[in-house]
């Protein structure tokens, strides 16, 4: 059996068999310890996947770590939490969560790879973005952090990081109406 270092290292050369035994190994770990903190399988597995998905386009750094098993497990519980802290600050995603928790779980696998979909093209929408304007996408969406934090850690002003949020948006936006992403864009302003 590989361990984790060799499996890192390989991994960090950009192979892909390496990669899907990583997933092998670990998919089934953390999604159970995130179904714990979500109590939602499809929110679980999305957070499983939007890991592996960020590890891979990542994988030059995995060599640099040195507890994979710790090291995942945090950035689950950092994932896990953001999703909670948007959840909670959006009454009618609120809902929808609520609402998917009582579903069956039919429905729930459907959804799963409509929402997969939709997470692919908004991808594809952030990643034509120019670069500071992606990163402060990212730095604001995905990590969760304050215009003013963005702006001190970039050495930008508030000011700039504002403007460069709503140009992203509204670049976003203009990609999934011109790839008409109609339910793309519907989530997308929905969590705007």
């Amino acid at each position: 059996m590989t361990d984790d270092y060799t499996l890192l290292n390989e991994l960090a050369g950009g192979d892909e068999l390496a990669f899907n035994k990583l997933f092998e190994i670990y998919r089934e770990r953390i999604y159970n310890y995130l179904f714990k903190i979500t109590k939602s399988s499809q929110i679980s597995e999305e957070i499983v996947i939007d890991i592996f998905v960020k590890i891979w386009v990542g994988r030059e750094l995995m060599s640099k770590i040195e507890n994979l098993e710790s090291f995942l497990h945090k950035i689950a519980y950092h994932k896990a939490i953001d999703f909670l802290r948007v959840t909670s600050r959006h009454a009618r995603l609120k809902k929808v969560y609520i609402d998917r928790l009582v579903e069956e779980p039919e429905k729930l696998a459907d959804d799963l790879i409509i929402d997969a979909e939709y997470r692919q093209i908004l991808q594809k929408a952030i990643q034509q973005l120019p670069p500071q304007r992606k990163l402060i996408y990212t730095l604001s969406r995905e990590d969760g952090l304050t215009h003013n934090q963005i702006a001190n850690a970039l050495n930008l002003s508030k000011n700039t990081v504002k403007n460069s949020m709503m140009a992203a948006t509204r670049s976003i936006k203009e990609f999934l109406q011109d790839n008409k992403s109609s339910g793309v864009l519907s989530i997308f302003f929905f969590l705007v």
